[in-house]
């Protein structure tokens, strides 16, 4: 297919974070529509046209499901049980949630039109528990206002009617771009979310010459009486404060070189270690790691807020140390009170990356959202650190568990795994006298090892290896060694056992994993090649299981 764009236009409208070079970015280009988180490379308010045949319109109805129901077109199984995916077509950035009237309200970048058009728009996913989802349909439709599609930002609700549209009206300022460059723009909501309306006076937010100039996350900043925004500007966040949503005013810039190019701001205060006498800010941003050896995820630093400006108390962290975690959103419940909602909040990500988002082998639909999980500030070697466990509500899908005895794993130890190829699995590993040894989860299918879940006691580290799964193995990376490379890569993340056992908890669905271990998380996509599913747990050297036990996930589909 040639490109949609001449190779210089595409430089324009270039958005990953990405360092893998200039070959690889022609690769890209070449690979056709590029629709980019936060940010379709290919956003032009000029080209494409409204959706048609698929119930959006800006309604809120359900978009149409496939002819045969939402896995028609998924013959290798791999669309998750558990997991939040599209009926069809494409996903990527989530947008941050929000409660009314008993449901929770999440909103995610969408083509319908991939992968042979462009442009994203917000699709509406609804929720009771932050589990079981239901797609709504198109809240937001692309290519409406002249402005170019509709990307990320914020959706919050006005419960004083601070915009001028009403009390409790829900309002959403986000990105569009036209013609390469990026403005903000407000859209009102009636009908509790469901649909919006364009503001008359678009964009809110006129693009003062950037290139790098989207992704607006809103806070309500109540001890001064504002609304803050924070935008990615390239190296860059800068701040704005509002009284209304409308007119925003610039007051500081947070400036970090080596991560990239920083994307999905986001900003909020937690309680360190439950004391709220030790409230902290924690500015957060989807960045690249690549200078570190990771890949791309989101950092984050901890400090101060004084309504104008952040100052941070130390370097960069990671909150997850797999391939797979990107533009991810926290938030909190505004049911709880005060202290609670400072106590921890959930978040979610997108899980995928951009260096192979385009190249993996779903069929009709592409991408899925991480589980939910909550996230704490607890200190961490002196230093405050948000610490990750899987949301409780997860555990309305569980099965019964099947006990794994403890005792030596010697030779490796098979494990009940269920044929659906969803299921959680809790191993508790006893450190060994002198303090080393291995031990590994073997994910297999067809006698395939796709993927391995380790720890390694001697380095106090977790990680993930997929080298053996159907994209690494197989042809969906052909001609992309850049992108392979990175794939094959094993990820770890530090988590030093804090007594004589290490626990894993490791969510399987039918193509990810996600690892939690000592409040560390790592969340990898795995593909596994065709077969009946198995799971094996092996050592080196004289490591032992304390226990375990497997517990099979029902769909939430």
């Amino acid at each position: 297919m040639p490109p949609k764009f001449p190779v210089v236009v595409m430089a324009a409208f270039r958005r990953r974070p990405m360092v893998w070079a200039l070959a690889a970015a022609t690769v890209l280009v070449l690979a056709g529509v590029l629709v980019l988180c936060g940010t379709s490379q290919q956003g032009d308010g000029q080209r494409g046209a409204p959706d048609a045949g698929t119930g959006q319109g800006g309604t809120g109805q359900p978009a149409e499901p496939p002819a045969a129901g939402p896995g028609s077109a998924d013959e290798a199984g791999y669309r998750p049980a558990y997991h939040l995916t599209p009926d069809q077509h494409w996903m990527n950035d989530p947008q941050r949630p929000f409660f009314l009237d008993g449901l929770w309200h999440y909103y995610y970048l969408y083509n319908a039109d991939y992968p042979d058009g462009n442009g994203t728009e917000w699709f509406l996913a609804t929720s009771t528990d932050l589990v079981h989802w239901k797609n709504e349909g198109v809240a937001i439709p692309k290519f409406r206002t002249g402005l170019g599609d509709i990307e990320t930002g914020s959706a919050v609700v006005d419960a004083e009617g601070t915009a001028g549209f009403g009390k409790g009206t829900v309002i959403a300022v986000l990105t569009q771009q036209h013609d390469g460059v990026q403005r903000q723009s407000l859209f009102y909501s009636t009908d509790k979310g469901y649909s919006f309306q364009a503001y008359g006076q678009n964009p809110v937010m006129e693009n003062p010459g950037a290139e790098h100039w989207r992704d607006p996350r809103i806070v309500r900043d109540e001890a001064n009486n504002q609304w803050l925004m924070l935008l990615a500007e390239g190296h860059k966040i800068g701040f704005y404060t509002s009284p209304d949503l409308k007119k925003w005013t610039y007051v500081s810039a947070f400036e970090q070189e080596g991560l990239g190019i920083l994307e999905c701001p986001d900003f909020f205060q937690l309680d360190l270690d439950g004391d709220p006498a030790r409230r902290t800010w924690v500015l957060a941003a989807s960045a690249n790691g690549s200078a570190e050896g990771r890949t791309t995820g989101l950092a984050y630093w901890t400090g101060s807020f004084d309504g104008k400006a952040f100052a941070p108390e130390g370097g960069h962290q990671w909150l997850d140390g797999g391939p797979d975690f990107y533009a991810a959103v926290t938030w909190d419940d505004p049911r709880l009170d005060d202290a609670q909602r400072t106590a921890s909040r959930h978040a979610i990500g997108w899980m995928n990356n951009w260096a192979y988002a385009r190249n993996l082998p779903t069929d009709g639909w592409y991408g899925a959202a991480s589980v939910v999980r909550d996230i704490r500030l607890a200190s961490d070697g002196g230093r405050p650190a948000l610490v990750s466990s899987p949301t409780a509500a997860l555990q309305s899908l569980e099965g019964a568990p099947v006990q794994v005895p403890g005792g030596s794993i010697g030779d490796g130890l098979a494990l009940p795994v269920p044929d659906s190829g969803a299921f959680k699995a809790d191993v508790e590993l006893a450190r060994p006298a002198d303090g080393t040894g291995e031990a590994r989860l073997l994910l297999q299918s067809g006698g395939t090892t796709y993927a391995t879940v380790g720890y390694d006691f001697a380095a106090g580290r977790a990680f993930v290896d997929r080298g053996g799964d159907a994209v690494a193995g197989g042809s969906g990376l052909a001609g992309r060694a850049d992108a392979a490379g990175d794939y094959r890569k094993e990820r770890w993340v530090d988590a030093p056992p804090a007594g004589d056992t290490v626990r894993l908890t490791v969510y399987v669905d039918r193509s990810s994993v996600e690892v939690f271990v000592a409040g560390r998380t790592l969340t990898a996509l795995a593909f596994p090649p065709a077969g009946p599913r198995e799971a094996r747990l092996v050592a080196d050297g004289p490591v032992s299981l304390k226990g375990g036990t497997v517990t099979p996930l029902a769909g939430i589909r």
